[in-house]
């Protein structure tokens, strides 16, 4: 399992459908490719929603991203993470 940081930003049609049934359908959806959703954080500025993500690979995390645009109508950007330990022991290798 890998950790995938999802950075969401919400249209005027996305934040309507803003509901807790939602969020579990989301919830539901990362489960359904085989993952969990870690932590979820609504944010202020450029980036409205912030989502950690462990799943399987890139390919369902591609299928995650995409299926919590279609679902949500949240414009979603994907970027894989490592903690800063496996960090310092890439970069000192």
């Amino acid at each position: 399992m890998s950790i995938y940081v999802l950075f969401g930003k919400y249209t005027a049609e996305s934040i309507k459908g803003a509901s807790a049934k939602r969020t579990e359908d989301a919830a539901a959806l990362i489960k359904k490719l085989g993952g969990e959703v870690v932590s979820g954080y609504a944010l202020l500025g450029e980036t409205d929603l912030l989502l950690v993500v462990n799943l399987p690979d890139t390919e369902r995390a591609m299928r995650a991203s995409a299926g919590l645009t279609r679902l949500t109508g949240i414009a979603f950007r994907t970027s894989p993470a490592v903690s800063l330990k496996e960090f310092d022991q890439l970069i000192t290798q």
